[in-house]
């Protein structure tokens, strides 16, 4: 499966801890025979957030274990995605030590200063918020385009249903993802002509640290329990039950790979049939 993807070097941000999405790809993209660069803070982030981000010890064993394993070369880089000399610094590493980028995963993200309504939400964690979940995406793909230009390639940005079902007290996060829905649209257009395709992915509830922050928080909220929460929200889902990270991963090697060659400008929902619009 997916014979096409052997050789080729792919990069995802946000993938330093073995507990979230960008892991779950990394995962899956080597186990095809992908080259693999693995972004991520390498440090405490200096911000408060729900979501821990992989440490430098943690990328390199990362690195190491997804090389040791599926016998494919793999690199882990410091990336701050709302620095843009990070950015930059990045992108001459690679081209140092890559040369070509055949896949981007813009996969970084957050939620800072939530739960909160439009009245009590704090500017600055909001206006956070959008830099590291949208703005970022703009800044990586603006950066490493140069090195995927003059062969096939494919972008491929995580929004989030929170794009287009809105979710109560996380306006930033919903806004971002929508604008990276819309941000994945006119670049699928603009590099079309270029042989670059760009596809979003929107997964719904997924099996991540973040998704057991939220139930959390909901459980505190309502006075319930942990798995209270995931029976109620499962209830929700028709497919009866939350995705898993490896789930992502092979959505995102689909897209990633010559079987979806004809596909671009999509934002395509992975939520066990939550969100059912025309």
């Amino acid at each position: 499966m997916h014979e096409d993807l052997k050789g080729k070097t792919a990069l995802i941000t946000g993938a330093g801890k073995k507990t979230g999405i960008g892991y779950a790809v990394a995962q899956r993209l080597a186990s095809l025979g992908c080259h693999m660069v693995i972004a991520d803070l390498g440090r405490l982030p200096g911000t408060p957030s729900p979501v821990r981000t992989g440490t430098h010890e943690e990328m390199e064993a990362i690195a190491s274990d997804i090389a040791g394993c599926y016998g494919v070369k793999a690199i882990a880089v410091e990336l701050d995605v709302t620095v843009p000399d990070s950015v930059i610094r990045m992108a001459e590493t690679l081209r140092e030590s890559c040369g070509h980028i055949h896949i981007l995963v813009n996969n970084a993200g957050a939620s800072f200063g939530v739960p909160a309504d439009i009245l009590s939400y704090d500017e600055a964690a909001w206006i956070r918020t959008v830099d590291v979940c949208l703005f970022s995406v703009f800044r990586v793909s603006r950066a490493i385009l140069p090195l995927m230009l003059g062969e096939p390639g494919a972008i491929v940005n995580t929004a989030s249903r929170a794009g287009k079902v809105p979710p109560l007290f996380n306006s930033a996060y919903a806004a971002a993802k929508a604008g990276v829905i819309m941000l994945t649209k006119t670049m699928a257009k603009e590099l079309a002509p270029r042989g670059i395709r760009v596809n979003a992915i929107c997964p719904g509830q997924i099996r991540t640290d973040l998704e057991q922050w939220r139930f959390g928080l909901e459980a505190s909220f309502f006075g319930s329990t942990v798995p209270d929460r995931e029976q109620e929200m499962c209830k929700t889902i028709p497919l009866g039950q939350i995705g898993m990270p490896e789930d992502v991963g092979r959505l995102v090697a689909f897209l990633a790979s010559e079987a979806s060659h004809y596909i671009t400008g999509q934002a395509i929902n992975l939520d066990g049939g939550q969100c059912m619009e025309l």
